[in-house]
């Protein structure tokens, strides 16, 4: 099977939203590459100025209306095995595909996670698949925490992936979750507005931090359950963790969460039911219900629903039984 793409170059001219800053903080805005990604492209001298001489400096400053283009090369060797992995497929065309992703399934490769991902399957599955993100991340515009389930959109061509990076990049697209929690908020409907960070000492946690990054959360409590709520959130921005962290913060963690909720044993005042199900819980109880983009190539309106998983449906049943 094929999975190779095609070459691709990519023409920008610096704006004045880009003027003054790094090159490759420029080209990763405007092109919705990742910054690792632009960072090797400027190291393998894939990057040119209008002149055609090759920049390699990642730190460069630019200057408005300055011209770069950017050669993506094909993906003549793919380092990765096709795998047949059952996908829940909810759509699919020549130029994107929406999956509804499984908990416990990691989105592309990364240390320690070599085999079993969504690239992995999606390699089988798919004849071609975006190249722009490397060889590592085939088609993949944007990410779901490993034990989060739900909606995710797959680019096929480059085309779409461009198109559907600019969406992300600039919050075009409706994204809600569902999430239970413990306790129940002081609000009926929030926007958590936090910025969000690497926690400075535990790395592979973020954390809400003055100086990080701009996180925006629209929450919305859809049903309280005694000393539970099931709430609504709209993502208009996608920090690494952020629903988790935002609620964490909010004294509402998620139930399952083994990162950011302290470890909870239901006590006994709670109904037998809802307590079997919290402690089956292998992950936190965050689903991405809700995908709504115009397609990237002719603009048609899409909205896609993805389905509960079992865990998450026995879940929510008890609660609405013992607690309805």
């Amino acid at each position: 099977m094929n999975k190779a793409a095609n070459d691709t170059t990519l023409s920008f001219s610096i704006d004045e939203t880009q003027d003054g800053k790094r090159l490759d903080t420029a080209l990763t805005a405007l092109s919705g590459l990742s910054r690792t990604h632009v960072q090797q492209l400027l190291k393998s001298g894939h990057v040119h100025n209008a002149a055609g001489k090759t920049m390699q400096q990642a730190s460069l400053r630019v200057l408005e209306d300055e011209h770069y283009s950017l050669h993506i090369p094909a993906l003549e060797s793919m380092n990765l095995e096709a795998e047949d992995i059952p996908l829940d497929i909810l759509f699919e065309d020549e130029h994107i595909i929406v999956i509804n992703k499984a908990a416990g399934m990691v989105v592309h490769p990364a240390h320690g996670h070599d085999h079993g991902t969504l690239v992995h399957a999606l390699l089988f599955h798919c004849d071609s698949l975006s190249g722009i993100n490397g060889m590592q991340r085939p088609g993949i515009v944007h990410r779901l925490d490993k034990d989060t389930s739900g909606s995710l959109v797959v680019a096929k061509s480059e085309t779409a992936h461009r198109q559907l990076s600019a969406m992300f990049a600039e919050h075009d697209l409706n994204r809600q979750y569902i999430a239970w929690c413990r306790g129940n908020p002081r609000w009926r409907q929030s926007c958590i507005e936090l910025p969000i960070a690497r926690h400075p000492q535990q790395r592979q946690k973020m954390a809400v931090n003055p100086n990080g990054k701009e996180a925006i959360t629209n929450a919305l409590v859809e049903q309280s359950y005694g000393p539970f709520s099931q709430l609504r959130l709209t993502l208009h921005t996608g920090r690494t963790h952020q629903i988790r962290v935002h609620l964490s913060h909010e004294q509402l963690p998620i139930l399952g969460d083994p990162v950011y909720a302290r470890s909870y044993n239901p006590a006994s005042n709670i109904p037998e039911p809802t307590r079997a199900a919290i402690t089956a819980l292998k992950r936190q109880a965050l689903h991405a219900e809700l995908l709504e983009f115009k397609h990237p190539i002719h603009g048609q309106e899409l909205s896609f629903s993805a389905p509960l998983p079992a865990d998450l449906q026995r879940l929510s049943s008890a609660l609405k039984e013992n607690y309805g």
